[in-house]
């Protein structure tokens, strides 16, 4: 600009102030249009309205995010929770069959009668098979008064005092295939039975 001139301006093109700029910039769009009067205050409320209910909008849709992640995050907690429970659960139950099972197999091989072949053929039931073993007639005869029972073994049978099959019927009965029930009992009965098991030396505290 030459020096003395004075310097002229339009109304419709202000000169430009870096602090003009950022009073610009710091008004809201809804100030910025009535400041150029391209809308009125009516419209201007109308916009205003608008976009609060935009941000609630907004605010409440992101609570309800966090909601349901919550939600989500707790239900996967408790899921994996019912999972372990239920596993544990299962891995003592397969630890105690496998204990049973071990001491069944204890006390069988422990208290098993010596089997005394001879002519007699004893038959019996294991589930629907028929089975069959040859014993002396001994044998046969205290199985069927019910002071022995047979007992399974794996794929074999082996006879066993009554008192030990109790025990053992306790746990798994299932293992004990032939459970004779005792003749009606007579006075001196119970004091037979007792000289009767003291052969097979089975302690009066017999447990697991």
């Amino acid at each position: 600009m030459e020096a003395g001139k004075l310097a002229v301006y339009s109304l419709d093109h202000p000169p430009y102030h870096p602090q003009n700029t950022q009073t610009i910039m710091s008004k809201s769009l809804q100030e910025q249009l009535l400041g150029a009067k391209l809308i009125d205050e009516k419209k201007a409320k109308k916009i205003s309205k608008q976009s609060r209910k935009e941000k609630n909008v907004q605010r409440r849709s992101k609570e309800d995010n966090t909601t349901e992640a919550q939600a989500a995050a707790l239900k996967a907690k408790q899921e994996k929770v019912a999972r372990d429970t239920a596993l544990n659960e299962q891995l003592n139950n397969e630890a105690k069959k496998k204990m049973i099972a071990a001491q069944v197999v204890q006390m069988i091989t422990q208290f098993r009668i010596t089997r005394e072949y001879g002519d007699t053929v004893y038959n019996f039931t294991d589930g629907k098979l028929i089975k069959k073993i040859s014993i002396s007639k001994k044998l046969s005869d205290e199985i069927v008064r019910g002071r022995l029972c047979i007992a399974r073994l794996d794929d074999k049978y082996e006879i066993i005092p009554r008192p030990v099959a109790e025990k053992i019927r306790e746990r798994d009965e299932s293992a004990i295939v032939v459970f004779n029930a005792l003749p009606s009992q007579q006075s001196n009965a119970a004091e037979s039975d007792d000289d009767y098991y003291a052969q097979f030396e089975i302690p009066d505290d017999l447990d697991w």
